[in-house]
């Protein structure tokens, strides 16, 4: 199958936003596009972008997806992915997401890394990674597939931007020297029970590679990691599916932990809403 063509790119582009602002699933694109190529799907995620810059969404990082084995287990693939992330998505420590603004989100724990200078290039180790670094938190990252029902492939999930729909970082910041990622772990609690648990090793051997690895690929698209962005480098373990009155809490030990909730509010969704 050739390429999509520019128009074929913006409609499916179009299609994802309307399916985010209405919470309201689309079918695969790779049901109806067998061939879809990984510059296709990258395209369409760049065209929703240009949608949500055209509302005044500014973009503030990137997200890693599909990084542990878990994550590509679920998802049943072997290649990770990349997101933007954006002003409107981050949701404040302890906040409720009004489920009615979503479609069937699933919560990831992460480590996030907050830049204080920038990284570009094809070949970025994991000591460039951690000396670029202004601070770490910890995150949860609510992903949520305009697809029905999560019948994702890797293509649809990078058209729909990494699946990524809220991100929240804990408001406490720590210093990233001296932390063994590798050996980093994280328990996840969902009302006070615990529903996962993960080792940040096991994000592409550690999250430090991990933002390696999204250098590098950003640097294929000409786009480079900006001081000030917040990088999620992806869950060690499997996504958790969240419910009305749901909270969620994150402890990463010595790191501190983060919390989100839950709730339905009935919010009217419209073509140019923001997240919450």
């Amino acid at each position: 199958m050739a390429p999509l063509d520019e128009l074929t790119r913006a409609a499916l582009a179009e299609e994802l936003w309307k399916a985010e602002c209405m919470a309201t699933p689309v079918s695969p694109l790779t049901d109806r596009y067998a061939g879809l190529e990984q510059d296709d799907s990258y395209g369409i995620q760049a065209e929703v972008a240009r949608i949500r810059a055209g509302l005044g969404h500014r973009v503030v990082g990137k997200k890693v997806g599909l990084t542990s084995p878990a994550m590509q287990e679920m998802a049943g693939v072997r290649e990770p992915d990349f997101g933007q992330l954006f002003d409107v998505m981050e949701a404040t420590d302890g906040d409720e997401l009004d489920l009615d603004t979503l479609i069937a989100p699933k919560v990831e724990p992460e480590i996030a890394f907050v830049l204080g200078k920038r990284l570009e290039g094809p070949q970025v180790a994991p000591r460039q990674v951690l000396a670029a670094i202004d601070f770490i938190a910890p995150a949860l990252e609510i992903v949520d597939s305009r697809i029905a029902d999560w019948r994702i492939r890797w293509h649809d999930t990078v058209a729909d931007n990494g699946s990524s729909a809220r991100f929240v970082l804990g408001d406490r910041a720590f210093s990233p020297h001296g932390v063994d990622f590798e050996a980093l772990m994280v328990m996840v609690e969902r009302n006070g029970h615990p529903v996962a648990r993960g080792c940040m090793g096991d994000v592409l051997g550690s999250p430090l590679r991990s933002v390696g690895w999204l250098v590098h690929k950003l640097s294929t698209h000409g786009i480079a990691l900006e001081a000030g962005d917040v990088v999620l480098p992806g869950s060690p373990c499997r996504a958790v599916d969240a419910d009305s009155d749901d909270v969620f809490r994150a402890d990463f030990g010595a790191l501190g932990s983060v919390t989100l909730g839950f709730v339905r509010r009935g919010t009217q969704q419209s073509d140019e809403r923001k997240p919450q």
